[in-house]
């Protein structure tokens, strides 16, 4: 299933690591993920990871996001329910950009599920393997070091789409879900930062290889309950960057804030 990042040909694992023909090999971190990518510089270069992957970790380890959690294990629990009446094994699953595994590692305490998660992010990974019930690596997203319809389910949250990479890992039968933010997903965030706060555009994936087929909404209103809870959530938005110093000012001044969440799960198959 593994593929050597460099030539392209099978790995092998094993306790310590992981090895192909050509001679690469690829060790194994302490924390129990590999690291896959051909040079040392991994998406950790960028910002301040180890502070932004923790702060996410405490963050959605405190339920806000657990709707979308959720729903997202009942689908697996479905899909693994038929592949388990159809084939012999357990259903593959590949979470995409899976940053510090909240997502994944729920996906893979499914009984009958061997899930996979892989990030380019090396102190993300290092979170999410702690967390257990998954295989971790550090890998490119733009070239998946795995086989060619290696996976019965792909799933990425709010990741960058990338079609041809999607469509080639996974299997003829599988189905690929992914999680865009619906149009109310944190508007109260907006409310304090915007004076005329925007609904999102609910922008589904264009794809000429794969084919919506079923979408699916979930929402809730949540409180958080703290300024850093606050503040992480906002650190995990692509506004973060573009809002100004004295918007951002009006948001750090709350101790708690009341806000929609809403997202929409797009199903796609071959």
């Amino acid at each position: 299933m593994l593929l050597c990042p460099v030539c392209h040909e099978p790995l092998v694992d094993d306790e310590c690591g992981a090895a192909c023909a050509g001679g690469h090999r690829f060790d194994r971190a302490r924390e129990g993920y590999l690291y896959l990518l051909r040079s040392s510089k991994s998406g950790d270069s960028m910002g301040d990871p180890k502070s932004q992957a923790r702060s996410r970790r405490d963050f959605l380890n405190r339920g806000y996001y657990a709707p979308l959690r959720d729903a997202m294990v009942e689908l697996v629990r479905e899909r693994a329910a038929g592949h388990a009446a159809s084939a012999n094994g357990p259903m593959t699953l590949l979470d995409i950009c899976c940053g510090e595994g909240y997502y994944t590692s729920a996906m893979g305490a499914v009984p009958g599920v061997d899930a996979y998660g892989f990030d380019l992010g090396k102190e993300m990974v290092r979170l999410a393997a702690k967390r257990g019930d998954a295989n971790y690596f550090v890998a490119n997203m733009k070239d998946i070091p795995v086989a060619d319809g290696a996976f019965d389910m792909v799933t990425e949250l709010f990741a960058p789409f990338n079609e041809r990479e999607f469509a080639r890992v996974l299997a003829p039968e599988g189905s690929l879900y992914t999680v865009v933010p619906g149009a109310r997903h944190l508007f109260g965030l907006k409310e304090v930062l915007y004076d005329t706060p925007y609904l999102n555009d609910e922008k589904l994936p264009k794809t000429t290889e794969l084919e919506l087929v079923g979408t699916q909404r979930v929402s809730a209103n949540i409180t958080l309950r703290t300024q850093a809870d606050i503040e992480a959530v906002f650190q995990m938005t692509p506004y973060y960057y573009r809002t100004r110093p004295a918007d951002k000012e009006r948001l750090a001044n709350l101790d708690t804030l009341q806000t929609d969440i809403d997202f929409i799960i797009a199903e796609y198959r071959h």
